[in-house]
This record gives structure tokens, sequence and C-alpha cells, in this order.
């Protein structure tokens, strides 16, 4: 899950994960530093703020797309295992960061490595574990 922004749209996104995974099992944890997925091919140190291109274009360079909306977070739903099901990445649009990298040199330069790293981690991470 990437791309939303805010609280209200958390409060969106829990309502209907918990209709799949309620809380009761599968708590919604904040994914350590320490986590294979920030280490698996490149070290990822914390979790980028990457906002969409229009939204930065349009600013003075701000990453926080919403009032609300300041901190990014890594998240997670894990098995009773310990695996990995579902990463959830709020407060920040990793997509943007290789979707949108021929539009605008800048926006390129300033957000690609910071996608593409948590990126292919999280691939390599999903193909591995």
């Amino acid at each position: 899950m990437d791309d939303f922004w805010g609280e209200r749209a958390w409060r969106v996104f829990e309502t209907e994960i918990r209709k799949i995974f309620p809380a009761a099992e599968y708590p919604i944890v904040d994914i350590p530093a320490s986590h294979d997925i920030f280490h698996t091919l490149y070290t990822v140190n914390g979790i980028s703020q990457i906002p969409s291109i229009n939204f930065w274009l349009g600013t003075d360079g701000d990453t926080s797309e919403r009032v609300d909306s300041a901190q990014p977070h890594a998240r997670a739903i894990f098995d009773d295992r310990g695996h990995l099901m579902v990463l959830i990445t709020h407060n920040t649009d990793y997509g943007d960061a290789f979707e949108r990298e021929g539009d605008n040199r800048a926006y390129f330069d300033r957000f690609a490595d910071l996608g593409y790293a948590f990126g292919i981690n999280a691939f390599l991470y999903a193909m591995t574990h």
C-alpha cells in the first residue's frame, strides 16, 4: 500500500484492511530500521517522504502533501510466523519516484535514488522471504 496521505486516509485504509486482517490477530506495526527490508540489497536509512511530482512542482520543494502528513511511515502486517504480508508506506509516494523518472530532471535527482533503493529492497525481500 503506497501513496495515501493524512489521518483521514489512514482511518479509511485501516477500516478497510481490518475487513481482511482483524486487529486482534494482525496488528499493524512500524517496521524497525533493523528489519531486512531496509537491508536486502541497499541500506535504506529510514523512510523518505516522496511527494507526487505535481505537488512538489507546485510548491517550494515541500514534501508533505497534507497538513497532517509531515511524518512518513513504513508499517506492516505480519503473520504469526513473522512473515511480512502487507507492506504499508503512509505519507509518502514511493511509486512516483520511479514512475516519473522521465518527467522532470530535478524531481528525478531529488527522489529517484530514495525510491529505487526502497522499492528494489521491497521487491527482493518479497521474492526471497
